[in-house]
């Protein structure tokens, strides 16, 4: 005797036809999203000529404009600051910032409260109001040309991490602390042997998010190293590459860009996971 899946309704032409709909809707916006990411591919393929002509599709393809990117660069060189850059001020912010979120969720402190709110005062400040200042104090001890602006601020806490991660915090049962407490252990013990390892995909996020935007960014490195060779970043050098006798060479601009783009995308895939996971998380309590 043969079953009949009842859950399953068969597909009549009107509801056929609503599926066909959505799908296309979604696929023709992922087409709007992939099509630059796919010109930018197909045109680092290209020689110089096809580039300038405006042509789609490679012919013959040329694989040597990677390789060439770097004798019109010190691509090298640059990446390697990008990394420092990225690497070290995500480690600053997450090692700054988890000790703070702990504070403003866990310990009861007069002005807790009101610190709370300067917190999230310094996360709705845009970067520009504090620029003049802060390039004319780093300006005075030396800093300007070099990576210690991006990197040492990093170690002084970031106010959306804080924000993050205290929210995070939050949804961690009190009772859990309170134990810790009362079996003698101190706040530091509790931090590292308790709430870490509790927080992990939170601190992930943290992490991830602190280094999409050392690597990506352009406004801090322009500003404060855009006039040392030995200080740029890809991010200004890639601009920069247009300006140095190469504005017509797009192939160039092109790879060089994906090369920029390789380590994100490869990183963002690999902890997509743990990304996803953490922001959901932390919005379970707002």
């Amino acid at each position: 005797m043969t079953t009949v899946d009842l859950t399953r309704r068969p597909l009549t032409g009107r509801r056929l036809l609503n599926k066909i709909a959505e799908h296309a809707l979604a696929v023709a916006f992922a087409l709007c999203f992939l099509l630059p990411l796919l010109i930018s591919v197909l045109t680092a393929f290209m020689t110089q000529r096809q580039a300038g002509t405006g042509s789609l599709w490679p012919s013959p393809w040329d694989f040597g404009n990677f390789g060439r990117v770097f004798r019109a660069m010190p691509f090298g060189r640059d990446l390697l600051n990008t990394v420092m850059y990225a690497a070290l001020a995500t480690v600053g912010t997450v090692v700054s910032s988890v000790p703070v979120a702990y504070a403003l969720s866990r310990l009861r402190w007069r002005g807790r409260e009101a610190f709370f709110m300067v917190v999230l005062a310094a996360m709705m400040l845009p970067a520009q109001v504090t620029s003049l200042p802060l390039y004319v104090l780093y300006s005075h001890i030396g800093w300007v040309g070099t990576l210690k602006p991006l990197i040492v601020p990093s170690f002084f806490g970031d106010a959306f991490s804080i924000f993050l991660l205290r929210q995070f915090f939050l949804t961690i049962p009190e009772e859990l602390t309170e134990a810790a407490r009362v079996d003698g252990a101190g706040e530091l013990r509790i931090l590292l042997r308790v709430m870490i390892p509790m927080t992990r995909p939170a601190i992930a996020a943290v992490g991830l998010f602190a280094f999409l935007y050392a690597w990506n960014d352009f406004y801090n490195p322009l500003l404060y190293t855009g006039n040392s060779q030995s200080g740029q970043t890809l991010a200004v050098a890639l601009t920069q590459l247009a300006k140095s006798g190469h504005q017509n060479a797009y192939q160039l601009q092109m790879a060089a860009s994906l090369m920029f783009l390789l380590p994100v995308l490869v990183l963002f895939f690999l902890a997509q996971k743990v990304f996803v996971e953490g922001i959901a998380m932390t919005g379970i309590k707002g």
